[in-house]
């Protein structure tokens, strides 16, 4: 970090090498995403070469300093990326579950077990990602009934589900 200060553009190249994994991996345990933590990774860096100068090695070490960046920077994003779900939800990315081909055959035959009108309002909702008010209309019944029926068949199949995805949302 010395020689970085002291103009040795060399200096951040070895900074970058031997804290790159380190910071990476901290950011991508805290996110679980990829793409987030690598370009936090890079803001980091960015964020060094204009404040080189600010750090102070009584303070603290450049892997803690490095640390304190990568961390603000991420939790500035979450934060920009929780209000922009709330503002624009449909512009903010969403994880998506990734099941494999055995959970998704447990899910089609917990939901084959469903009673009729409890499978229809489920196919309807969840993957024919239909309103309330259409699965009313096509079911030729009331809304009230329509969420009635949905709640309780969301109810069983967490039940029956339960111990296939235990510790699974």
């Amino acid at each position: 970090m010395k020689a970085y200060q002291s103009g040795d553009v060399r200096g951040l190249t070895v900074l970058y090498e031997r804290l790159y994994e380190t910071l990476y991996s901290f950011l991508y345990r805290y996110t679980r995403e990829e793409q987030l933590s690598i370009d936090i990774v890079h803001d980091t860096f960015e964020v060094l070469q204009k404040k080189k100068h600010q750090y102070n090695q009584h303070k603290g070490t450049v892997k803690a300093y490095l640390f304190q960046i990568a961390y603000r920077l991420l939790i500035n994003k979450l934060n920009r990326r929780k209000k922009w779900r709330t503002i624009l939800p449909f512009l903010a990315p969403t994880p998506t579950p990734v099941f494999s081909m055995d959970e998704k055959l447990v899910i089609q035959q917990a939901i084959a077990r469903l009673s009729e009108k409890h499978r229809a309002v489920i196919l309807l909702a969840y993957y024919a990602d239909l309103p309330q008010d259409e699965m009313a209309q096509i079911l030729d019944i009331p809304i009230g009934t329509v969420k009635s029926r949905l709640y309780h068949a969301t109810k069983i199949l967490k039940e029956q589900l339960k111990e296939d995805f235990n510790g699974k949302k």
